[in-house]
């Protein structure tokens, strides 16, 4: 058996604003009051008027925690935004556009890097005012301050780990030679930056160990630069390849790798234009990318996707091809045996020629190739392929179960599968034939991911977690099935303080959907209601499964509960759940999200005026549509780096690849759908709205800020009531990748901050802290 040394142990173990200048008022240019003068709006900030107080005189900022109270915010205090005549007219119906030159690149336009300036001073002198940002502020560095590792992976005789001893803006990357060498640091991506804003993203070593490729986020954003260092001496090689974007690496021996990457985009269009082209490559160690070579395209398709993943033993690169996020995939191979690869001759065999159902490649061994499908199988099952069949068919290996099935893995000779299910996470470890030797089921409500390895390991990592618990790492013997910790945080705190439920509501058309509540022991025993925070996603297949995170500890700790809601839409059942909350059924996730809100007040988790709700994404659509339908059953609000404009979503970067989830704007039924719950098109003038704090950042080219930009804007426009709706965009960030330490903290500290203003949550540090 394979056993770490003394080595890995210890390394597992070890470890202001400036001034402010407002411009004018929100109002049309006809009624637009004079500007503020340079400097005003610190002291214009100053001028909230309490509600409560039942006067309009001006005091300081001292926002109140008391349950009940609200700060409200005058409108002539939002930035200008100018308001233009475009008016649409798809299929005879006429929809104004006042806001469209907000989607203008702010690196490009000086009217759109004002006007953001503007909003991010206004908003950043509101929070930073708020008492409770310092004290969440601290919490969250408390409770990500602990030496942390990731899982290992091993190449040749070494293994390869990220480790950060707890406040390092990124981690940082390590390779050890051999079961007990010393610990050596090869790639330090603090030293790419100097404000951790450039992260170490993927990163995948040669069979041998020789080589490692990696990827280098800038500002969050979704294009990766890769290069190369040689894993024995730390040196990094020259290789340079550009317009990587959500890309595998697939070495061939040490002498190169298959990537995916697209053309070059237009000067000047890197994160708005609309992707397409997407190639598989083969570059040469030590070569510049002008010298690498085509693989696989499909030029006239440009809007099909391609990635390669190569099988374990070098044997076959499997490419697969996606038109959309959904889970449907053609399938081609290409024969890595003899040295035809070598001279350029990539021949490439199709396999799948449609997009019928999903293929997930999981391994290969020699002729045989095994894949997790949906074909036939809504919840996946196992299917192998053997091509040295004259014939080849394919073979169901583990047939579909009641869970849904996750992910796959060959370690050893077994197949090791991830089920998830009512928020249990089972490992089904099972021969390459199919045949059961034991089923792992992992206790607690959390999720177990990881578990790879190569044929003939005869052992696995995986790393288990919890909303109560940090990640922690597992070693499991597949002779024996017997897991065993690893490595695991040193917490400040007792896990056992809080308590994880899982529960089910019943939503608007009668179907029942699972809920997770967290909350402390105390307060659970005591049915004491307390401020709650529920967050969603609902949408493209993706299950929201128990997890740790800093900053919703941080709300539990500080005396909050936290709600997420398994909505339709989702992946958390399998295909029926999926197809139940999305094109013209989406709908329903709304009105499950909804439903989640009235039982957590119904049920007395949260009391009436304390709940506040959060989604980032397709999460941040979801807060934005049911703020806009059921602006009374909620306190607060933060949409973040949310789809707002359902009516141009695919104009820009990924979105095209969105439509089997939202439908096409260009086809009059599913236009029809958008219209009626595009958060941008729905606000309700006239309503009363809660807070909103509207979040997004500069570099997201996935959600492009546009779409926040703008429903901010209408938002601010809107005669919604006298409580804020502030825009907060993040500088130097993407969707949310690759954030670094120091912006996980401050923004965490000022979304909690303005949540728990408008729930009642007062946090009390002279309780025990995490």
């Amino acid at each position: 058996m394979t056993r770490f040394g003394t080595g890995w142990r210890k390394a597992l173990l070890a470890g202001t604003l400036a001034g402010l200048v407002a411009g004018g008022g929100q109002a049309t240019a006809a009624a637009a009051p004079a500007p503020l003068a340079d400097g005003a709006v610190e002291g214009a900030v100053d001028v909230v008027r309490s509600e409560h107080a039942g006067t309009s005189s001006h005091t300081p900022l001292t926002p109140t925690m008391a349950p009940g109270a609200s700060l409200i915010l005058s409108r002539e205090l939002y930035p200008l935004a100018r308001r233009d005549a475009v008016v649409d007219k798809p299929f005879g119906q006429a929809v104004a556009d006042p806001w469209r030159w907000l989607e203008a690149d702010l690196r490009t336009s000086p009217e759109v890097a004002d006007w953001v300036a503007r909003e991010n001073r206004l908003s950043g002198a509101f929070l930073k005012a708020l008492p409770a940002r310092a004290d969440f502020a601290a919490r969250i560095r408390s409770l990500l301050d602990y030496p942390r590792v990731s899982l290992p992976r091993k190449a040749g005789r070494s293994y390869f780990y990220l480790r950060n001893t707890g406040l390092q803006n990124q981690s940082l990357l390590y390779v050890q030679d051999g079961d007990s060498g010393t610990p050596r640091l090869l790639i330090d991506p603090n030293g790419w930056s100097g404000d951790g804003t450039e992260a170490l993203d993927l990163w995948v070593p040669s069979r041998s160990g020789r080589f490692l490729a990696f990827g280098r986020q800038r500002d969050g954003s979704d294009w990766r630069t890769l290069g190369v260092v040689d894993a024995r001496n730390g040196h990094m090689l020259d290789d340079r390849l550009e317009w990587a974007n959500d890309t595998l690496i697939g070495w061939l021996g040490d002498e190169g790798f298959l990537y995916s990457r697209y053309p070059a985009p237009a000067q000047g269009q890197a994160y708005r234009a609309v992707l397409a082209g997407k190639a598989v490559w083969f570059h040469r160690v030590g070569t510049p990318q002008a010298a690498d070579e085509l693989v696989f395209a499909t030029p006239d398709h440009p809007e099909w996707g391609h990635k390669a993943f190569v099988t374990s033993d070098g044997r076959w690169a499997v490419i697969t091809t996606e038109a959309s996020t959904d889970a449907r995939r053609m399938v081609h191979l290409v024969d890595l045996r003899g040295d035809g690869w070598r001279r350029g001759d990539w021949r490439v065999l199709p396999l799948v020629t449609d997009f019928a159902h999903e293929w997930k490649p999981i391994e290969g061994l020699g002729d045989r190739l095994w894949f997790i499908t949906n074909s036939g199988a809504p919840n996946g099952m196992v299917a192998e392929l053997d091509l040295a069949n004259a014939a080849p068919r394919w073979r169901v290996i583990v047939p579909e179960r009641s869970q849904s099935l996750s992910g796959g893995n060959v370690v050893g000779d077994r197949l090791i599968l991830s089920y998830q299910h009512d928020g249990a996470t089972t490992a089904v470890v099972t021969n390459l034939r199919g045949k059961p030797a034991r089923a792992i089921t992992l206790n607690g409500i959390g999720v177990a991911s990881g578990f790879a390895g190569r044929p003939g390991d005869n052992e696995t990592f995986y790393q288990f977690s919890s909303f109560n618990l940090p990640p922690t790492i597992f070693r499991l013997n597949l002779k024996t099935g017997q897991a065993t910790p690893f490595a695991q945080p040193r917490l400040s705190f007792d896990p056992a303080d809080y308590v994880v439920e899982q529960r089910r509501y019943r939503s608007k058309d009668g179907t029942m959907v699972p809920l997770y509540l967290v909350r402390s022991r105390r307060a659970a025993l005591a049915g004491q209601a307390l401020p709650t925070l529920l967050y969603g996603y609902g949408g493209f297949d993706v299950a929201l499964t128990p997890g740790w995170s800093p900053v919703r500890m941080a709300w539990i700790a500080a005396g909050g509960a936290f709600a997420l809601a398994n909505i339709r839409g989702g992946g958390e059942f399998g295909e029926a759940w999926h197809d139940g909350g999305r094109l013209a059924a989406k709908q329903n996730s709304f009105d499950d999200f909804i439903a989640a809100g009235e039982y957590l007040i119904a049920q007395g988790i949260t009391p009436k005026g304390g709940l506040a709700i959060q989604g980032s994404s397709n999460g941040g659509l979801l807060v934005g549509a049911v703020v806009n339908q059921r602006p009374d059953l909620f306190a607060a609000a933060n949409p973040d780096v949310g789809v707002m404009d359902m009516l141009r979503f695919d104009q820009f970067t990924a979105g095209r690849f969105w439509m089997d989830d939202y439908g096409n704007p260009a086809r009059a039924a599913d236009w029809q759908v958008l219209r009626a719950y595009s958060p941008y098109h729905n606000i309700r003038a006239g309503v009363r709205y809660p807070a909103i704090l509207v979040t997004t950042a500069d570099t997201d080219d996935r959600v492009v800020p546009a779409h926040s930009f703008k429903y901010a804007a209408a938002l601010q426009a809107a005669d919604i009531g006298p409580l804020p709706h502030l825009l907060r965009v993040e500088q130097g960030a993407g969707h949310g990748g690759g954030k670094s330490v120091d912006k996980v903290i401050a923004g965490g500290a000022d979304v909690l901050a303005f949540l728990a203003a408008y729930t009642g949550l007062s946090p009390d540090l002279a309780a025990p802290s995490p």
